[in-house]
């Protein structure tokens, strides 16, 4: 009586071992852990954080004329140019046909205090609610440098949080640093690097000056004073920065809706 049970013992754990090689091909058919995640990444952004989830962001929507608001460092002051007012940031305005409002404080980052004013995070506190900008520019900073990687990070995503609390309804593209100096600093690429995964797992456009080349050798005595300007850009360059960023934005107003597992998408489609 005991003699057929081993057979049968021996076919249910082969079909209970076939069916877990089918669930198991299931699964891997959808997971694929050894396959890279499609990077959401602009043409010229830095490579995030593989550790870092990765959300394709939507095609940049921006009314006719447009209310941006680009906050930042001295980049964003104006520094070096012959009048501030001449600065990107205030350049900009015109090539996207609409509106600025300028808030850059010299020497600050996330983690550095600047000259005429705090941190990202404390100065984002204090931006008024009503300004409801259609677009938040937010660039830099090459301040953080000397401030290290310990918490970097969380002090970015501290003030990411607060900006899209005080303004929901606002787009956010994050402007990466751009280099100074050449060749490009240890520590300026690390921020690049943070700052475009950080962007990449909201879901946010990242332009990467460095990663675009926008500042090279051949270039850069054009772009940066190195004397008088103590490494900022020129009116001049100023000037070019701000057709760079406008090119930039006019690319991501362009870019194609992704669906997973679907085709791509004009914004008009």
């Amino acid at each position: 009586m005991n003699a057929p049970a081993a057979p049968r013992r021996l076919r249910i754990a082969g079909v209970a071992a076939a069916l877990l090689v089918a669930v198991a091909a299931g699964v891997l058919g959808v997971w694929r852990p050894w396959v890279p995640a499609p990077s959401s990444l602009p043409v010229g952004a830095a490579a995030g954080d593989e550790s870092v989830a990765v959300i394709a962001p939507a095609p940049l929507v921006l009314p006719d004329e447009p209310t941006v608001l680009v906050f930042g460092d001295s980049w964003t002051y104006g520094s070096a140019a012959s009048d501030p007012t001449l600065g990107y940031a205030y350049v900009l305005a015109d090539l996207l046909h609409g509106s600025t409002i300028v808030d850059g404080v010299r020497g600050s980052g996330y983690l550095k205090p600047g000259i005429d004013g705090p941190t990202f995070g404390d100065r984002i506190a204090t931006l008024d609610p009503t300004l409801d900008p259609d677009l938040v520019i937010i660039q830099g900073s090459i301040n953080d440098r000397a401030q290290g990687a310990a918490g970097y990070r969380e002090a970015v995503t501290a003030a990411w949080d607060a900006l899209t609390a005080l303004y929901p309804e606002a787009a956010i593209v994050v402007l990466g640093p751009a280099p100074h100096e050449l060749p490009v600093g240890a520590q300026t690429a690390r921020i690049d690097r943070d700052l475009a995964a950080l962007a990449s797992a909201r879901g946010w456009w990242y332009i990467s000056p460095i990663e675009r080349d926008w500042i090279t050798e051949d270039n850069y005595l054009a772009v940066i004073d190195v004397e008088v300007g103590r490494k900022h850009p020129s009116t001049d360059g100023h000037r070019y920065l701000a057709e760079k960023l406008a090119a930039a934005l006019d690319e991501l107003r362009a870019a194609p809706v992704t669906e997973a597992g679907g085709s791509e998408t004009t914004p008009d489609e």
